[in-house]
């Protein structure tokens, strides 16, 4: 039987992504469904689709047009309802399962070329050898290079159904012929903890979160333990761009932190069925913890859930700019052909009553996908004065700070986009993706000498100096048609410097490495520790 589950859907329109948050299945399948009396305007609609199909002058193909009607009326709903087809219906999902099925490897196209920047541990390419440097040429004897590939082309050749196998050609330095190595693909770990260390001060952790998988409770435990045990007496839970996941996996990390009795979330739908209410059950074992938690305008959903428990519980303090505005509760069903409907059902609200969700207008589809640019252009990310919230929608928290419903949560620390060393030649290497290439070869001319040795310190201390590296790199540029405008280079240095080392460790100690480095400037990981350290939680949103 085909199973219905409450989804509540997120993700930045922006960006084209689409995840969902898993609330509770529902023993009801569609197919038996479908046989039951159909209402009249089921009836009308495939008349209408019989006719076009029997009648129409040209050949037409009624399988197309289904597919067509059912995505036109799902768009006719609102922003987040849709029609997912068969074919695409694992690839939407697969993130948030926790793991796919492939060789195990992080890679990245470097001058037309598959090159392998990390080798996921324990996977099957780590199992046979493939090491970070390895250039895919070939996949089961078919080229996997050239001008015309892409990562989607990369994606559906290593990626395929456990147990299968697959030959890659593999170049690796050194050796005189290309390298074969048959693997067979195995579950990868989707991880959605993408890194967790101690701050400088020593007392601080740090922990960023990418999305709500299946496991990302766990994950988010795991590194709470490892945390702990380093000495954190804080905790800073990073959800910028975290355009959320499962709605279980949020309400237990808010779970953690919050006392007995608090609430999470609640919705509220005409069905009741589709009504939630989640409260704190008092396990928690870091319900003392000063909090702080980062968002941003690509922060939706599951992101937003976690953040607007924390604030209306007055539990911590929310650090950054105003998030996505995503408060819809959508219901995933699988029709039988295997492809879904998500239909939204139910609105969540924040423990004080608010809703998140930002307005929009059934057929203004695009300007609603067009609000975080129109946030923009306002200078929402540079100037608190710019932010247009709601104040007829007042709301109260766990201790009578005012805060407001629709549109995002707003932080309490308002943290402008820093852009004091964003120049027009920053932005053209920076499209051009030549940082990136640039970091990748020095790695590669590092690699020989360093061999497995994974240390950022001894890697850090083998680089040229800052001021060397970015001259370097301005050559670089220049050669790769950019020329080398001194006055703006010299602007950006210190954040180029910074992306260069960064991405350098990443390629030759792995992305948990890379964020220690990335994040050294960030000024808004800088005011969490600022309000941490004070103890306080302010009584009005501050700008800085």
């Amino acid at each position: 039987m085909n199973k219905k589950k409450i989804w509540i859907a997120c993700g930045a329109a922006l960006t084209g992504v689409v995840l969902l948050i898993l609330g509770i299945a529902i023993g009801r399948g569609l197919g038996n469904g479908l046989s039951r009396t159909s209402p009249a305007g089921y009836d009308k609609l495939n008349a209408v689709l019989n006719m076009i199909d029997e009648q129409y002058v040209d050949t037409v193909n009624k399988q197309d047009l289904t597919e067509l009607t059912i995505k036109a009326l799902m768009e006719s709903l609102d922003p987040h309802s849709e029609y997912i087809p068969k074919s695409q219906l694992t690839a939407v999902n697969e993130d948030l399962d926790g793991s796919f099925s492939g060789v195990g490897i992080s890679f990245q196209i470097v001058q037309d070329t598959v090159t392998v920047v990390e080798v996921i541990t324990g996977g099957p390419a780590e199992k046979l050898g493939i090491l970070a440097g390895d250039r895919i040429i070939k996949a089961d004897n078919k080229p996997l290079a050239g001008p015309g590939v892409t990562n989607d082309d990369v994606f559906k050749t290593l990626r395929g159904k456990k147990g299968t196998k697959v030959t890659l050609s593999v170049l690796r330095r050194g050796a005189s012929e290309p390298l074969p190595f048959t693997l067979t693909r195995d579950d990868i770990p989707v991880n959605s903890v993408d890194v967790a260390y101690m701050l400088d001060d020593k007392k601080t952790g740090y922990l960023k979160l990418s999305k709500f998988t299946r496991n990302t409770f766990q994950e988010f435990i795991d590194a709470l333990v490892e945390l702990d045990a380093q000495g954190a007496k804080e905790l800073i839970i990073d959800l910028r761009n975290n355009p959320g996941g499962y709605l279980d996996q949020a309400a237990l990390i808010a779970n953690e932190l919050l006392p007995e009795g608090s609430m999470i979330v609640y919705t509220r739908s005409r069905t009741p069925e589709n009504v939630l209410e989640m409260k704190a059950d008092g396990t928690g074992s870091h319900q003392k913890i000063p909090v702080a938690v980062l968002i941003n305008e690509y922060s939706a959903s599951a992101s937003e859930i976690i953040a607007g428990a924390i604030q209306d519980n007055d539990r911590g303090v929310i650090i950054g700019r105003r998030s996505f505005g995503k408060g819809l509760v959508q219901n995933q069903t699988t029709l039988p052909d295997s492809s879904a409907i998500r239909l939204t059902v139910a609105r969540y609200f924040t423990p004080s009553g608010r809703s998140i969700q930002k307005e929009y207008k059934i057929g203004e589809g695009l300007e609603y996908d067009m609000d975080i640019v129109q946030r923009y252009n306002r200078g929402e990310f540079y100037h608190l004065d710019s932010i247009k919230l709601d104040k007829t929608k007042p709301f109260r928290t766990l201790r009578g700070r005012t805060v407001y419903g629709g549109g995002g949560i707003m932080p309490d620390v308002f943290v402008p986009e820093d852009t004091t060393q964003v120049t027009s030649w920053y932005i053209a290497v920076s499209n051009a993706g030549l940082i990136q290439q640039y970091a990748f070869a020095l790695a590669e001319s590092y690699r020989r000498i360093l061999g497995d040795n994974k240390n950022v310190a001894q890697i850090l201390k083998i680089l040229p100096a800052d001021d060397q590296l970015v001259h370097q790199f301005a050559e670089y540029a220049e050669s790769k048609g950019v020329p080398a405008r001194w006055y703006y280079i010299n602007i950006s240095a210190p954040m180029v410097a910074n992306q260069l080392k960064a991405f350098i460790v990443r390629d030759l100690a792995g992305y948990d490495q890379f964020y220690r480095i990335f994040n050294s400037d960030d000024r808004t990981i800088k005011a969490a520790v600022d309000v941490l350290k004070s103890g306080k939680i302010p009584v009005k949103t501050l700008s800085r």
